[in-house]
């Protein structure tokens, strides 16, 4: 049975909007723990714009099922990772200007430097994932430089417009799930995945983790907004007139 990790970057990112203390991302994880999730994931990026050095010291202190760790991979982030011992890292592709990540990363052509940082994460015991778009070359590239898993990068098949193109993408990631398993590499999926297009890949096999955090924290903050008025209400109907 594939397992559900929750990425908890936008509890960060709303909490970051205004540089305050809440709503904290360790709070998030250990409910969504609490939902059910198998895995949480956060990104430390170099810019630090959302998840902080603090918020990785403290999930790895408090989550009770597995702490996954996106991030680049450059030297200062090869330091925290080995310092921390995530249960997993991901290696992803940053660029500073973007908002989100915004496609694979290119492991074809970076071998010799990608090989180097995997064996050093697994001297350590921590398994190295690759986000990589659904290649056959990336996947190839990405058993060869010692990876454990790929996350196979479903954005353009979230964003597809129109239906030929989803269907085009969607196919592209079927046929790279077994070649990545003949590979030797454990399979996730992520990036864009929400509780509608998930279902597209309801009679599938051979998938580990979905990786999936936007549409989760944005539901919950529909979901949950009846109850967080209410209780301010309650409490300023009290106040005198």
């Amino acid at each position: 049975m594939p397992l559900l990790a929750v990425n908890v970057d936008h509890v960060a990112t709303i909490r970051q909007a205004r540089l305050a203390k809440s709503p904290d991302p360790v709070a998030a994880a250990a409910l969504a723990e609490l939902g059910g999730a198998r895995a949480i994931i956060v990104h430390l990026r170099e810019d630090r714009r959302h998840i902080g050095d603090r918020d990785v010291h403290v999930l790895r202190e408090t989550v009770k099922t597995r702490l996954h760790l996106e991030m680049a991979a450059t030297p200062e982030m090869l330091g925290i990772a080995l310092k921390r011992k995530p249960d997993m890292v991901c290696l992803v592709p940053e660029k500073r200007q973007e908002l989100t990540t915004e496609g694979g990363l290119g492991v074809a052509g970076r071998e010799t430097e990608l090989a180097a940082f995997i064996a050093s994460l697994a001297d350590a015991g921590i398994p190295a994932s690759l986000f990589i778009d659904p290649d056959p070359r990336q996947i190839e590239a990405a058993a060869a430089v010692g990876a454990a898993y790929v996350e196979l990068h479903t954005g353009a098949f979230a964003d597809a417009i129109t239906p030929a193109a989803r269907s085009g993408e969607l196919h592209r990631l079927l046929a790279a799930i077994p070649l990545a398993r003949q590979a030797g590499l454990g399979v996730n999926l992520g990036h864009g995945l929400d509780y509608d297009n998930i279902f597209a890949f309801q009679n599938t096999s051979g998938i580990s983790e979905y990786s999936i955090g936007h549409s989760i924290i944005a539901r919950a903050v529909m979901t949950g907004l009846v109850e967080a008025v209410a209780a301010m209400c309650a409490i300023i109907n009290r106040f005198p007139d």
